[in-house]
């Protein structure tokens, strides 16, 4: 990578985190001329501050509200859509996951708002299974020091805004009390600045616990690391930025390395306050949807697009001759190009995917590494999407269901067995057929086998009428000697027995051995 995203990798941690505090400081800074804006003083003033648009800034005209507003058909459809996944939530999220982002990047109406950003993010899942939590945190006094420090930030958060405009009204009272229970909640990360306008576009959609379990969700789920007081995830998403910068539009990526602007000059207000301080609010509020559905890539996107706008062409380079004018001009951007619909068509379009942002954070971490042995951040705690935090919540139910929003039942559900519907006529009679085929093709088989039997029991039956029995066993003479007499010897007169009568018969010799070999 260049010299300069990594310049602020090579300076040493307290050298990083001066850096990233000037550089929010200084974002903040351009906002405090309007401070003076959040009292009573405007409800008694000139009559453009008493009116307010749609979304309860003062000082809008009733004709602006029209503008940009797709048909009231239209909004009442999209409001029943909404209506009808939102009552099946789960079931939604499991099966049909692909359009509830599809509806998240077209906008969620404004009356679901506060129904669905709980839902998504999974705010709504963690109130339930904390019941009574947020009372407690709520009660809790809190640590002094976070609280002197919040108190100097509320009159910051949105001045304009009619919730927020007297420091005893609701609003500043409940930013107050949602701010200071994430302190108790985690007092390790205590508070930091960028919290105050994310709380505050929270609470102007839903009551304060609601509120704070979303912003709970979104710094430990989608952005875990950005508020903490080392902000090491911020660093390297600065580096992860500009590496996807240079791949996206090459051209703003050579002018900002050639003016050494690194990307924590202006990128830490972006994402540390999901852009609620730099975009008109109709356009953050489209950025919201779509980020609490998509997560952290669509705040890359959002950047990219930015800087595409303000620094792609070679006409916008012309007047950028140093480090101040090319921030100037990032922040300068005409409103023309930051309306809603076509601002965020050129998000979604985009090549910036879930897999690219990972992959560049594993890169991009091993080069911090490097120089800075004790980074300690790990990007696979970050969660991509809604879906992951859906899956994670519903694992983590079904591994403590005690502590779930659904707890296991103490009685025996009975099963119900519902027959099937008998198939209709031509399928019964297909169904006639196979089985009568499937019949004969069995009696075939077994005939097949009793015939086979019969071969094989006639066989033996012939075989065995076939075989001799068996004959007389010569004896055995070998090497055996036996006494043998010889027969005597007869004259031929006797032989023939002519008058004479025979006599007894004479030995004419010695009986001898005899031996068979």
């Amino acid at each position: 990578m260049a010299s300069g995203p990594m310049s602020s990798a090579d300076s040493s941690s307290h050298s990083t985190l001066e850096e990233l505090s000037d550089a929010f400081d200084s974002a903040l800074g351009r906002h405090d001329d309007s401070s003076s804006l959040g009292s009573d003083s405007e409800l008694n003033g000139a009559a453009p501050y008493r009116q307010t648009d749609r979304y309860g800034f003062l000082g809008a005209s009733g004709a602006q509200d029209g503008l940009g507003q797709p048909p009231v058909e239209l909004i009442w459809h999209r409001e029943a859509r909404w209506l009808e996944m939102t009552s099946h939530w789960e079931k939604a999220m499991a099966r049909r996951y692909k359009k509830v982002k599809v509806l998240c990047r077209k906008g969620i109406p404004s009356s679901m708002r506060a129904r669905c950003w709980p839902l998504l993010c999974g705010g709504q899942a963690s109130m339930d299974r904390n019941h009574g939590k947020y009372k407690e945190l709520e009660q809790s006094p809190g640590d002094p020091q976070w609280l002197e420090t919040i108190e100097k930030d509320i009159h910051r958060q949105f001045p304009f805004h009619e919730m927020f405009l007297s420091p005893e009204g609701h609003g500043q009272r409940g930013l107050m009390q949602l701010l200071k229970a994430y302190t108790v909640y985690r007092p390790r990360e205590g508070y930091c600045q960028a919290q105050g306008p994310v709380a505050a576009v929270l609470l102007m959609h839903m009551p304060a616990e609601q509120a704070f379990w979303c912003l709970v969700q979104i710094s430990e789920r989608y952005l875990p690391g950005y508020y903490s007081p080392e902000m090491e995830a911020v660093l390297l998403d600065g580096e992860v930025f500009v590496a996807l910068l240079r791949r996206v539009c090459p051209k703003a990526y050579k002018h900002l390395q050639k003016h050494s602007v690194g990307p924590l000059l202006y990128v830490t207000e972006w994402f540390l306050c999901l852009y609620s301080r730099t975009l008109p609010f109709p356009t953050v509020l489209r950025i919201w949807d779509a980020f609490l559905s998509e997560g952290v890539k669509v705040l890359f996107r959002v950047g990219l697009v930015l800087v595409r706008l303000a620094l792609g062409s070679s006409e916008n380079l012309r007047d950028c001759t140093g480090i101040v004018e090319t921030l100037e001009k990032l922040r300068s951007i005409p409103a023309r190009l930051l309306q809603e619909d076509m601002f965020m068509a050129e998000v979604h379009n985009v090549a910036v995917s879930d897999r690219d942002v990972e992959r560049e954070c594993r890169t991009q971490l091993a080069k911090l590494r490097k120089v800075r042995p004790d980074f300690g951040y790990r990007p696979e705690q970050r969660l991509p999407n809604a879906k992951a935090i859906f899956d994670t919540q519903q694992l983590e139910d079904a591994q403590q269901p005690g502590k779930g929003r659904h707890p296991a039942p103490t009685f025996l559900i009975p099963e119900i067995v519902v027959d099937p519907p008998p198939p209709p006529p031509k399928e019964q009679r297909r169904m006639e057929r196979e089985r009568l085929k499937e019949q004969r093709r069995q009696e075939k088989e077994q005939r097949r086998q009793e015939q086979e039997w019969r071969r094989q029991e006639e066989a033996a039956e012939k075989q065995a009428r076939k075989k001799k029995p068996p004959g007389r066993k010569k004896p055995d003479t070998r090497g055996k000697t036996f006494h043998v007499a010889q027969r005597p010897m007869l004259s031929l007169a006797q032989e023939s027995g002519e008058g004479e009568e025979p006599g007894p018969a004479k030995r004419n010799s010695a009986p001898y051995l005899e031996t068979y070999f």
